[in-house]
């Protein structure tokens, strides 16, 4: 599957693990403050059916975790959330980053302080991604680093989801139950270690959480809308189905609905949709991808842009006409993200990737026919056991011939539980040799030329750049424009730019101003500047 690295750093920060009683959580009401609901416990011990355990049994179970450690501050049965500083730190894809996005929202509406620094916090929500092995490192490391700086913690995310052993370590959340954030790190805080784990919600498979609870955005003009959960594929090298499982997928009516609000009543100008195969969407409902992207279409204001997110060969076979139709529409962004993986068929059977690399290059070329500025990301894991030099030189070729403007380049990691960590590993010094060979020629070449420089063009401002200065947009192509500072403020607006320069992965670019505002804004500063002078 797709990668996106994404560190919601800017979310939240760390937690106090604690040594406490593991308890499963079976069923919990709804306890937010400002929403009627009853308060009393609902918590049950692990292998207990869904009824109430009652106030007494939690506090028995706090007496005990005071004499297993004394030195334990366990918070009362009436604890105060703005007692609290949360910090959530995520990895991984786009989804994730929803998850962690929708349990800040919930946390604050229920009275927590969300903090973008990890020190400020006493409790630290990790928001794990499984796609890798060194995620999950880095993930062991920070869990590491907040119970010996006496956080207490919550463990959520994909790793967990796929792996008990978690369990034992600190409190847990599933991917299908993010809603209730907030009775976990209640409970976590009281100095239970919560385990609330179910493939299923109410009994049955759903696609996960309500998408109409709160958010907290790590960018307040981006909506990251979660159209299904789980896939279609058995990719033999890939950890995230035994956490996200089978393909469910979000109504139409409750993802439209979602966007139709946020475009309408907060500052979200661009919709990111996700998922982990957007193409398979609906097919578990009857239903067809283009079905929903035309639902979609037709409620977007004209201030919004939508991208669409990953989406494997197959399904993207059976819509060509129906998407490229799509990438027409002036609030979508030409912009597909489809992985390859490898450009071998004898590679691409063996991970039972179910499609072929003429069937890849079809898309390619039909969209490349119809949108000759679109930009099409692709990803391939060099390394794969039974790839071989012959296998690596078609997947050079394949890029050599499409010069991907965006490229993920990954060194394929033996997942435990998958087929593919049971076979022969290629030796290390093969698998580098053959990852950097692809990074130089995916950086030999450059997907922006001469031709821009001068022209005017309309771009949508989301963000600021990696500098820290320039602010970042994108145009129809969701190619990056940097635009120089010193401008007014023009986030999350449509602006003229004129281009200036380029490099590899961006364009820079100056505001172009009509006479008509320039004129607006020379009689605002010379009024500003009589004002300054007379009050002198």
């Amino acid at each position: 599957m797709g990668f996106e690295v994404s560190d919601i750093e800017d979310m939240c920060k760390d937690a106090i693990p604690r040594s406490g009683q593991q308890i499963s959580m079976v069923r919990i009401r709804k306890v937010n403050k400002g929403v009627s609901g009853d308060r009393s416990n609902s918590y049950c011990k692990t292998n207990q059916t869904s009824h109430d355990c009652g106030r007494n049994q939690i506090t028995h179970e706090v007496a005990e975790t005071r004499q297993r450690d004394p030195t334990l501050v366990v918070a009362s049965n009436d604890l105060n959330p703005e007692d609290y500083t949360v910090y959530l730190k995520t990895w991984g894809c786009s989804h994730n980053n929803s998850d962690s996005e929708y349990m800040a929202g919930l946390l604050a509406k229920h009275g927590f302080n969300i903090s973008w620094r990890y020190d400020d916090a006493q409790v630290v929500v990790l928001n794990s991604c499984t796609v890798k092995g060194p995620s999950e490192q880095h993930f062991k490391n920070e869990i590491d680093r907040a119970l010996k700086g006496k956080k207490h913690v919550v463990l959520a995310g994909c790793v967990v989801q796929s792996d008990r052993s978690y369990r034992s370590v600190a409190s847990v959340i599933g991917v299908q139950q993010i809603d209730k954030i907030v009775e976990v790190v209640e409970e976590t805080i009281k100095g239970h270690k919560v385990s609330f784990m179910s493939a299923k919600r109410h009994g049955k498979r759903s696609p996960g959480a309500e998408l109409a609870l709160p958010k907290i955005r790590k960018n307040e003009l981006i909506e990251i809308v979660p159209i299904s959960t789980g896939c279609l594929n058995n990719c033999t090298y890939c950890k995230t189905k035994h956490a996200r499982g089978q393909l469910a997928s979000y109504s139409i009516d409750s993802i439209v609905s979602r966007i139709r609000n946020v475009c309408e009543y907060d500052k979200v100008v661009e919709i990111w949709l996700t998922s982990e195969d957007l193409g398979a969407w609906g097919i578990d409902l009857g239903h067809t991808i283009p079905e929903l992207l035309n639902s979609i279409v037709n409620v977007l204001p004209k201030k919004c842009m939508l991208r669409l997110g990953m989406s494997n060969p197959p399904y993207m076979l059976d819509h060509l006409d129906e998407i490229s139709r799509i990438l027409s529409h002036p609030n979508v962004y030409e912009f597909l993200h489809i992985p390859v993986q490898s450009g071998s068929d004898s590679v691409l059977l063996e991970m039972k990737r179910e499609y072929s690399i003429s069937d890849f290059q079809k898309i390619c070329d039909f969209m490349l026919a119809r949108h000759p500025n679109i930009t099409i990301a692709t990803d391939i894991i060099c390394g794969y056991p039974t790839e071989t030099d012959e296998d690596f030189k078609l997947t050079y070729e394949l890029v050599n011939k499409y010069k991907f403007p965006v490229l993920f380049i990954n060194q394929f990691y033996p997942r435990p539980g998958t087929v593919a960590a049971k076979l022969k590993r290629i030796p290390t010094h093969i698998v580098k040799a053959r990852t950097r060979q692809l990074n130089e020629l995916f950086l030999s070449y450059t997907n922006i030329h001469k031709s821009v420089l001068g022209t005017t063009q309309t771009v949508l401002v989301t963000d600021i750049a990696h500098d820290k200065v320039k602010f970042l947009a994108h145009n129809k192509f969701y190619q990056q424009v940097l635009i120089d500072p010193g401008q007014p403020n023009i986030m999350g607006q449509w602006v003229n730019v004129k281009i200036v320069s380029f490099g590899k992965f961006s364009m820079v670019a100056q505001i172009v101003y009509s006479s008509t505002f320039s004129q607006i804004l020379f009689t605002i500063i010379i009024f500003t500047c009589y004002i300054l002078f007379y009050l002198k």
